[in-house]
C-alpha cells in the first residue's frame, strides 16, 4: 500500500506541477494556478497519513516506510526550490520570460552554492530520522521498527556521500567566470 501511494504521490507532484504551471503560463488562470501549486503538499501529508496508518495497524516498518520519511522529507526541504526551478523554466520556455537562474560556474560563490545544497540535504537527512523516530515512538514495538532504526543508518550515507561536491568544489575550484562589463 505504502509504495502504491508513494508513487501516486510522486505522479501527483509532477501532474499538480504541470498543470499549474499551465494554468499560469499557457491558460491565463492564475487563482487555478495558485489553488493547484498550493495543492502539492497536500500530498506530503496524505503520504504520511498512510504511513502512520499503516504501522498504527499493525504493519513492520521497513525499506518503504523508510522511503515514505525520506520522501516527505525531500518535499520539505526541496519541493519549494524545485517548483521555483519548474516555474522559472516554464516562464523562459513557453511564456517568453527571462532565462532561468543559474548557479555560479565557479569560484568560491560556486563552492559556497554547493555548501548550501549539502545543508539543504543534511537538513532533510535530519526531518527524515525526525519522521522514522515519530513512527518507532507511535509503533513503541521494537520488534516492528527495527528496520526503521536500520534505514535512519543507512539513509545517513546520503550526506556523507553529496558532501563531496562541495568539498571538491572548495579544494580544487573551477575559474570563476570573468564578470561582464
Amino acid at each position: 500500500m505504502i509504495v502504491a501511494i508513494l508513487i501516486g504521490c510522486e505522479i501527483g507532484f509532477w501532474i499538480l506541477l504541470a498543470l499549474g504551471l499551465a494554468s499560469r503560463y499557457l491558460w491565463n488562470r492564475r487563482t487555478l494556478s495558485t489553488a493547484l501549486l498550493l495543492a502539492v503538499p497536500l500530498l506530503d501529508v496524505i503520504l504520511l497519513a498512510a504511513a502512520v496508518i499503516d504501522m498504527r495497524g499493525g504493519a513492520t516498518g521497513d525499506f518503504r516506510h523508510g522511503l515514505a520519511a525520506a520522501y516527505l522529507a525531500y518535499s520539505i526541504v526541496f519541493g519549494h526550490r524545485t517548483i521555483r526551478w519548474a516555474d522559472a523554466h516554464f516562464h523562459h520556455r513557453f511564456a517568453d520570460g527571462p532565462p532561468p537562474w543559474k548557479p555560479p560556474a565557479g569560484g568560491m560563490a560556486r563552492a559556497r552554492y554547493e555548501w548550501a545544497i549539502w545543508l539543504r540535504i543534511v537538513l532533510a537527512y535530519g526531518i527524515a530520522c525526525v519522521v522514522l523516530l515519530g513512527l518507532v515512538w507511535l509503533v513503541d514495538d521494537p520488534a516492528r521498527t527495527e528496520a526503521l532504526v536500520a534505514f535512519m543508518g543507512g539513509l545517513f550515507k546520503i550526506p556523507l556521500i553529496a558532501a563531496l561536491w562541495p568539498l571538491s568544489y572548495t579544494l580544487w575550484p573551477r575559474k570563476a567566470e570573468p564578470a561582464s562589463s
